[in-house]
């Protein structure tokens, strides 16, 4: 289930450029409102397979008329959307609705900095019809990544849209797997789903690459920021419509409970 929260700055608070971790933590204050004991849960632990975590929603945040302060550290927008998703309606959507009927406020902190935003109206988006065959367009970039042996030590690596694209479905369809297992506690065996960038997006930007990709620091720590550089490039998917649903929901790839992987149906 999919809610779509109107938010309204007060007083023109800046907010972040990197807001992702700032927003998250916000998110589950709001869940604590509804859930204190599910919001811990999920927080600090959620959903543990094959030596991972899903939390097992995502969220977007478009701003609306924005301006880029001097200083390019923060937005200024009177008004946002934000849109939160997830497939644990009972445990998730409720709780969070809950919560923002009783803040009706989420506060954001980050490096020192505090950003007001009042909750204006809260609607639930209905679910679209999902076939094999869908046009995907990004609400919040895909992190998909890999590990990788680089000067004799293993470390992360985030694929770029121009990577093996049989590497990419290989780590996206064990994703989604996972995710399907958790939610219907069975081993996935379907067919699995295949995605294809918009080769048409792809070359009407060939000369500004920035379209393609993004970078995006997470500052839970001042002192150990985390980067992320995630794809940016809207993309086909054909295969199993339940996985599509999952993608939809949980959002696609990793890292979805940091803003990342959010879609919308384009057709």
């Amino acid at each position: 289930m999919r809610l779509k929260i109107l938010l309204k700055s007060v007083d023109y608070s800046p907010l972040p450029i990197n807001y992702n971790y700032a927003l998250s933590s916000a998110i589950y204050k709001l869940l604590r409102l509804g859930s204190s004991e599910f919001a811990q849960f999920l927080h600090e632990k959620g959903f543990q397979l094959d030596g991972k975590s899903y939390k097992l929603f995502t969220f977007a945040l478009k701003l609306n008329d924005y301006t880029v302060s001097e200083n390019k550290l923060n937005f200024i927008s009177p008004y946002a959307s934000l849109f939160i998703s997830s497939p644990l309606i009972d445990d998730f959507v409720k709780n969070i609705v809950i919560g923002a009927f009783k803040d009706q406020k989420l506060e954001l902190y980050s490096d020192f900095q505090l950003t007001n935003l009042i909750i204006h109206q809260a609607e639930i988006i209905p679910e679209p019809e999902f076939i094999d065959g869908s046009k995907m367009n990004l609400l919040s970039p895909l992190v998909l990544s890999t590990k990788k042996i680089f000067k004799g030590a293993s470390s992360q690596y985030y694929f770029r849209y121009n990577d093996d694209i049989k590497e990419i479905n290989r780590v996206l369809n064990a994703n989604l797997a996972n995710k399907y297992k958790i939610l219907h506690q069975r081993v996935y065996k379907g067919q699995g789903v295949c995605l294809s960038w918009d080769e048409k997006y792809i070359l009407h930007h060939k000369n500004n690459k920035n379209k393609f990709s993004k970078k995006t620091t997470i500052t839970k720590s001042l002192k150990n920021p985390i980067n992320i550089v995630a794809i940016n490039v809207p993309f086909n998917i054909s295969g199993d419509p339940q996985l599509i649903s999952i993608g939809y929901q949980s959002g696609f790839g990793e890292k979805n409970s940091m803003g990342f992987g959010m879609t919308e149906l384009l057709n």
